[in-house]
């Protein structure tokens, strides 16, 4: 068995899980936007609280000085224990794509309850995985969306080898060679779609429309994994672009992202990722943002 398939079981859990995680009846998470400081003390006081399976720790600093904080879960969090995948989830790479932040923080909330409650999926998950969690990888655009996202743009479309790269280019960079990551999720927003690489080519072949790629099979099998989307239910006030706008029972598209956004994971890292496009709307107000999520029985 490959390594992506040896892998395709835990990831396709992983990213069925997230339409299911919002507003969560006994999360004992507060359901809002928090500010970068609160969830730096929110993953220490998980890491405080749950030393056993969790771990902080800092890939870098953005632009603007703040630290990178990625959160890990399993048996193993401080060390990699052979025969035990590494995942990671990245959120809010664009800063006012905000809604990852929110799922990722309740996705940490719903791991841990859930192992504590000896919940089967979760002792599964934690027994099987080392799950990386970086909220934010822009904190410095997150403070200024609403405004104008001064460093938020162009983050997904710069690659390894660019001469210059933002901080938490680098730092991301710099993560992908320190950890063995085989598999990936990379929230944003603003669309309803799942991608898939080849996503950074420099004009070779793996861009030609219809060429069979390694491990297509693979990716496509994993971004069909993911359920249905996250459609706003707000009478039509919250909409796609006209050519990605799906109904509510309907699945999320699936692409290449040669034809979509940039990344570097795969070619860089040999680490499979998909990105996963989860609202129309990059920031929604909290009070919409409830009604992005799907009832957790229909999983």
């Amino acid at each position: 068995m490959s390594r992506a398939e040896g892998g395709t079981a835990v990831m396709s859990s992983l990213l069925f899980l997230l339409p299911f995680l919002i507003l969560s009846p006994t999360s004992s998470l507060e359901f809002r936007y928090h500010n970068n400081r609160e969830i730096e003390q929110y993953l220490h006081q998980i890491e405080k609280s749950n030393p056993d399976i969790a771990h902080v720790y800092s890939i870098g600093q953005s632009v603007r000085g703040q630290q990178l904080w990625v959160l890990v879960l399993g048996l193993s969090p401080r060390s990699h224990t052979l025969g035990i995948p590494e995942f990671k989830y990245v959120a809010n790479m664009h800063g006012n794509e905000v809604l990852g932040r929110v799922l990722l923080l309740q996705l940490v909330d719903d791991l841990v309850r859930g192992y504590r409650s000896n919940e089967s999926w979760s002792l599964q998950l934690l027994s099987s995985t080392r799950i990386h969690v970086l909220p934010t990888m822009n904190p410095d655009g997150f403070d200024e969306a609403g405004t104008h996202c001064q460093y938020s743009q162009g983050r997904r479309q710069q690659k390894p080898d660019e001469e210059k790269r933002e901080a938490e280019v680098r730092a991301v960079i710099g993560w992908l060679k320190t950890e063995t990551f085989v598999l990936s999720a990379n929230l944003h927003g603003g669309a309803l779609v799942a991608s898939y690489p080849y996503d950074n080519s420099n004009g070779g072949s793996e861009q030609v429309a219809g060429q069979h790629r390694p491990d297509d099979d693979v990716f496509i099998n994993l971004a069909k994994v993911t359920p249905t989307t996250t459609a706003p239910c707000t009478g039509g006030r919250l909409r796609c672009r006209s050519d990605l706008r799906r109904r509510h029972h309907q699945r999320i598209p699936v692409v290449s992202s040669g034809r979509w956004d940039a990344g570097l994971q795969l070619r860089w890292a040999q680490c499979l990722e998909l990105t996963l496009e989860i609202s129309c709307c990059k920031f929604p107000p909290v009070s919409e943002t409830s009604l992005l999520c799907t009832d957790r029985g229909r999983s």
